[in-house]
């Protein structure tokens, strides 16, 4: 992979006037150990987003990987896969930089690499270069003799902490009340809940017990078509935009998706609101996704005549209307790789992959709306010096930072995801 890919590199030119840009934290320059005892979510999107006090924290890690040069983490990386072979398999997820991807054994979205977790039975270990929900529910589908790590627990995410599994059976049992729970004369529910990925793993086992199911980008819209052949409506969190852009694409009426805030009765709607909805959005978001706007892609379709302009379905309402398409970013990775001629991309996704896109096709150009360097801020919390570690702390026989779930909670979020994986995407 080409430095142009780096967007360590980058942060780290443009913070010594090498090259112009600007970034949404001059913190995001420094490793992560440095912030991974501050509260928060560390530098990025997501900065300004509050962090529940439960969140988990990484410890401090040997100084050996700390003081390591990218060159020495790269040889160390190399040579403890070589020698682990098939007892440990990486998962890297798109949004993840350049230094981590490039050891991974699978590149992918989340549906993706819930597929790649399930598919190793083999492997002793499943090292998640992800986020803590990713690797929860990695751990829910692997084997239990399998331990699944992720490199720091810090890595977290704003968006699924947004939807706690208390605000959660709250809302249900308020709308329990208000719609009863009685299948209707055609055997239908009066609502089925609907969980994103970017969830917990106790919000995925609340869908498993009351016969809900989890979606991912991918695969949202036929989520939904086999929620609404169950129930008359759906509840749907954490993320609003997604639920509320894929709605849309099914034909359902603005009117009939209402807001549900946790923090005030029914969601701060009237009753007769709810009876009339089709789909109540949970007030939740993705800080990485929100940043992108109309008036990024209008500069762009001033500045680049013909641009073909591809976003996220986590942005808003009004971003994903302006833009040519919208699609997960396996969507993104693959319109870009079937574009035949050279042409002009706008991307509103996460700043790493779009980089890593424009460097693996340089017969287009491609570049991210938000003119303003700003990566996920849990994805970045992963660096090589945590790789390293949890290699060479398996070469050693000592399993660190494994991640699982309560068998309690398990079971139930077993169901969902079970369903999830059967509802494949139609890309």
């Amino acid at each position: 992979m080409t430095p142009t890919a780096s967007i360590e590199l980058t942060l780290k030119d443009i913070s010594a006037g090498r090259t112009s840009g600007s970034m949404c934290s001059t913190d995001l320059v420094e490793a992560p150990w440095d912030i991974d005892t501050a509260p928060g979510y560390g530098p990025g999107a997501s900065t300004a987003d509050p962090i529940p006090v439960s969140a988990p924290r990484q410890g401090e890690i040997p100084v050996e990987y700390r003081d390591a040069t990218v060159d020495e983490l790269r040889e160390r990386i190399v040579r403890a896969k070589a020698e682990l072979g098939h007892r440990v398999v990486l998962l890297g997820h798109h949004y993840q930089r350049v230094e981590v991807v490039e050891h991974a054994d699978y590149i992918g979205d989340s549906f993706m690499l819930a597929r790649a977790a399930q598919n190793h039975p083999e492997a002793e270990a499943i090292v998640f270069c992800g986020v803590h929900f990713m690797a929860e529910t990695a751990d829910l589908l692997s084997t239990p003799d399998q331990a699944v790590i992720l490199p720091n627990l810090a890595a977290g995410c704003s968006m699924a902490d947004m939807a706690d599994i208390d605000q959660v059976e709250d809302c249900w049992e308020q709308l329990s009340e208000l719609f009863g729970t009685e299948p209707d004369a055609d055997g239908k529910v009066p609502v089925v809940p609907v969980t994103y990925m970017n969830s917990s793993a106790a919000i995925k086992g609340f869908c498993g017990r009351n016969g809900g199911i989890v979606c991912t980008s991918s695969n949202a819209e036929v989520v939904l078509e086999w929620a609404f052949e169950r129930g008359r409506r759906v509840l749907f969190f954490p993320d609003q935009h997604l639920g509320r852009n894929t709605a849309l694409g099914m034909g359902i009426d603005l009117a009939a998706m209402p807001l549900w805030n946790p923090a005030r009765p029914l969601g701060g709607n009237d009753e007769e609101t709810l009876l009339e909805s089709t789909v109540i959005l949970w007030q939740g978001f993705c800080s990485v996704h929100k940043r992108f706007t109309p008036a990024q892609i209008a500069k762009a379709r001033t500045e680049h005549p013909g641009v073909r302009v591809i976003v996220h379905p986590e942005c808003p309402q009004e971003t994903v209307a302006a833009a040519d398409e919208s699609g997960s970013t396996a969507y993104i990775t693959k319109a870009i790789a079937e574009a035949a001629e050279p042409a002009t991309f706008a991307i509103g996704t996460e700043i790493n992959l779009v980089q890593r896109l424009a460097a693996e096709h340089p017969q287009h150009t491609i570049f991210c709306l938000d003119p303003v360097v700003c990566p996920c801020s849990t994805m970045y919390r992963i660096h090589p010096g945590y790789i390293a570690w949890v290699l060479e702390s398996l070469l050693a026989g000592t399993v660190v930072n494994r991640i699982s779930v309560d068998p309690e909670v398990a079971v139930p979020a077993r169901v969902s995801l079970e369903r999830m994986l059967a509802a494949k995407p139609r890309i």
